[in-house]
């Protein structure tokens, strides 16, 4: 996977969701492996956040360092993910990431599903 960042995306993790994610690499640890976050269609309003673990950058591809974490975003999910502030929130049955975006239009309650 190529390490140079390829694009200026305004996309962000907080402190908490940037040790989340190290936490969860480091269960299972795989060289050059960053997060990919993507939007793909469904959901109860229309488009959901997919959040995964990949060693390989594919075509088109955007490669972004934030708080130390390789993330990779595809060019279709780039619009939608603009401003985008990404952050874990602890709960009573493990808590969950925590999607800010300004783009979305309505979300739905489980927070993990938005209309544009």
């Amino acid at each position: 996977m190529e390490n140079t960042p390829t694009t200026t995306l305004d996309l962000s993790l907080t402190q908490d969701a940037a040790e989340q994610i190290k936490k969860l690499l480091a269960r299972d640890p795989r060289d050059g492996c960053g997060l990919r976050v993507a939007v793909a269609d469904g959901g109860c309003s229309g488009f959901s956040y997919k959040l995964d673990f990949e060693d390989q950058r594919k075509p088109g591809d955007m490669v972004l360092e934030l708080n130390g974490i390789k993330v990779l975003v595809d060019s279709c999910s780039a619009p939608y993910l603009a401003g985008t502030v990404i952050d874990f929130v602890p709960g009573l049955y493990g808590g969950g990431f925590k999607f800010s975006n300004p783009n979305a239009t309505a979300t739905c309650g489980c927070g993990t599903s938005f209309s544009a």
